[in-house]
């Protein structure tokens, strides 16, 4: 009998050192994790890697005509896109394009499926807290657009039994939840989606950045953007994964030099100016570090 309880103490005490080994080994990064390993919150690639890959993962809508969308031949087009192609061509790597909703742009940024968002992100201190915003490019406030058989010119003139289309983490969603959240929401998570509840008649009012209703309005006959400017204004702007500083510095950097050319100009009059017209050019573009 005493024999046996010694083999089953070497035993057990065989046991408490394999797992306290495992346990070191973990928390040193073991099994190949070293520093910045697999317990390290970094999951972005920061500009060296970028460019040592020859590939950059750039999140953008592909159903959110004209910023960012995929036209009858499949490629991606739009004001968004304009960018990318001159970021992509200025760092002198191949682009390859992440389609996103409105409501995965911090996850594709916090998980790293993407390098950078250009997805028509609207600067907000919420989603500062999370990513980190380069320079803007773009100023934008929400706008509601309602049919013309009941134009709503005021959220006052809405009622119980209406309800309002937003997109799914976007700032019209964040807005009407904070500030009017007696009204009832019908949320989706793609433009595509959003548009056709409109025109199925499932909602009074749709409401999203001015941006986009103007254009839907513009581009849809029977349809009224009643409030152009709700709220306060922004801007959009690019974002990177929160600490990721080389790559943040380089945009900047690029995005300062690109208004010195005035490109966003430019931008503008080759893929918004049908939609939008002169009119709106001075009042949405922003040449950063102008």
């Amino acid at each position: 009998m005493k024999k046996r309880i010694i083999k089953y103490t070497a035993v057990i005490a065989i046991l408490i050192l394999a797992l306290g080994t495992a346990a070191v080994l973990t928390s040193c990064g073991g099994n190949g994790g070293g520093e910045g390993g697999s317990d390290s919150k970094e999951v972005y690639r920061t500009l060296d890697e970028i460019k040592e890959s020859g590939e950059i993962n750039l999140g953008v809508f592909s159903d959110k005509s004209p910023f960012g969308y995929v036209d009858e031949n499949g490629e991606y087009q739009g004001y968004d896109i304009y960018l990318a192609e001159r970021l992509g061509e200025d760092l002198g790597v191949k682009i390859n394009y992440v389609s996103t909703e409105a409501a995965n742009r911090v996850e594709y940024l916090e998980t790293g499926k993407v390098d950078i968002i250009l997805a028509n992100f609207t600067v907000t201190d919420e989603r500062a807290e999370k990513v980190d915003f380069a320079l803007p490019y773009m100023n934008v406030s929400l706008g509601v657009v309602s049919p013309d058989s009941r134009v709503i010119k005021d959220v006052s003139e809405l009622t119980a039994d209406d309800e309002v289309i937003v997109i799914s983490g976007t700032t019209a969603e964040t807005y009407f939840t904070e500030n009017l959240p007696d009204v009832k929401l019908q949320k989706y998570d793609t433009y595509a989606n959003a548009k056709n509840a409109l025109e199925n008649g499932t909602a009074a009012a749709w409401a999203n950045d001015n941006t986009e209703v103007i254009a839907f309005a513009n581009e849809n006959k029977g349809y009224t953007v009643g409030i152009p400017e709700l709220g306060s204004q922004d801007t959009i702007a690019p974002a990177v994964s929160k600490g990721n500083e080389t790559l943040l510095t380089w945009l900047n950097e690029e995005l300062t030099s690109l208004g010195g050319e005035n490109f966003f100009h430019e931008a503008y009059e080759e893929t918004l100016l049908e939609t939008y017209g002169k009119d709106y050019e001075e009042e949405l573009v922003v040449e950063p570090g102008n």
